[in-house]
């Protein structure tokens, strides 16, 4: 039974479900940041995943680049999967801005996070759900946000 790592889950606010992961925001209003958790127990890394979860992974991944890029005007996409302090298998969306405060440098262990506020949480959550819905409509209706 697939469960979120807790570190994560803190960390974080849940957005809804793709046919394979878990769509979370991070909980820091400085960056633009989507994190994907594929719901398989125990993987950590991208090649474990059966053929058919890699592809899927990728289509999902590309989709979320994709429409947060477009939606937040980024001047460039960062998207990883590191898994040094987290181990299960989560792959970060972070869009940057040349005018960011840690441009060009990683954002990983870089200032302080910036909560939402309640208010924040709601906007950005919206935003982004209608932003993925697309997704969700490819013709499997249980995997909706």
């Amino acid at each position: 039974m697939f469960e979120l790592d807790q570190r994560l889950n803190n960390d974080t606010l849940t957005l809804g479900h793709f046919a394979l992961c878990d769509v979370l925001l991070m909980n820091d209003a400085r960056y633009p940041w989507v994190i994907l958790v594929p719901r398989r127990q125990g993987i950590t890394e991208i090649h474990q995943l059966d053929v058919s979860d890699q592809q899927q992974l990728m289509t999902e991944s590309s989709f979320v680049a994709s429409k947060l890029a477009a939606m937040v005007h980024a001047d460039k996409m960062n998207v990883a999967a590191l898994g040094n302090v987290v181990s299960q298998l989560h792959i970060h969306h972070v869009a940057r801005f040349k005018i960011d405060q840690t441009w060009p440098a990683p954002v990983w262990g870089r200032g302080t996070a910036v909560p939402y506020s309640e208010q924040e949480q709601q906007a950005v959550i919206y935003q982004l759900q209608h932003a993925f819905i697309e997704l969700m409509n490819n013709g499997d209706n249980n995997n909706t946000l």
